[in-house]
This record gives structure tokens, C-alpha cells and sequence, in this order.
């Protein structure tokens, strides 16, 4: 339950946020609307890329946001393993620890 835990930590401190700076984060949110509807790749594979992303740069809150959107999405264990594999290359030694991290989290949370 530790991923659940970190989903539902990372949601309440978006709302707070929110509160705080709605413009910012409405003008945040329609980016990411804008980004995840347009353009050449469908929303799963541009998920797959914020995935990887988010195993470079080492956010965990973002690890479990678009973990959680790839289940919505249809993601396979597999498919997501292939991203782990890419963000490793990528990122190298640190990326394989956040790779581990997400894989426990994708395990935790499509259950």
C-alpha cells in the first residue's frame, strides 16, 4: 500500500497547491490537456514517454501519477518494462533505482 499511500499523498498536495495558485495550475492543466490530446502520438505512448521522464529526473510523485495514468490506459507489465529498460539506458545507474521504484509502484497499483 505504500504506492496508494504516495498517490493519495501526491493528489492532496496538488489540491493544496491549487488552492493556492489556481491560475498557475488551471494554466498548468491545460497544457498538459493540450499536449496529451494533439499532435502525432497517441495518449498511451506520450504517457510512456512522461514515464521515463519521470524516472530520469527522479520524481517519484510524478512516477505514480503516470503510472497510474498508463493502468487507465491499458499499459501491460511488459510494455512498462520496456520504458524501464529505455529510462536505464538513458539515465544510467540512478535511473535504474527510480526504474525499480516505478515497477514496484505499476505492481502496487494495478492490483
Amino acid at each position: 500500500m505504500v504506492w496508494q499511500e504516495k498517490l493519495l499523498a501526491t493528489r492532496k498536495g496538488l489540491r493544496n497547491l491549487n488552492g493556492s495558485i489556481p491560475d498557475t495550475t488551471r494554466a498548468f492543466g491545460a497544457l498538459g490537456k493540450a499536449v496529451k490530446e494533439g499532435g502525432t502520438l497517441d495518449y498511451k505512448t506520450k504517457e510512456y514517454v512522461a514515464l521515463g521522464m519521470s524516472i530520469a529526473v527522479r520524481c517519484e510523485p510524478c512516477i505514480t501519477l503516470h503510472t497510474e495514468a498508463l493502468i487507465k490506459a491499458g499499459a501491460t507489465r511488459d510494455e512498462v518494462s520496456d520504458v524501464l529498460a529505455m529510462a536505464i539506458q538513458m539515465g544510467g545507474g540512478p535511473s535504474m533505482m527510480y526504474a525499480a521504484k516505478a515497477l514496484e509502484c505499476f505492481d502496487e497499483l494495478s492490483a
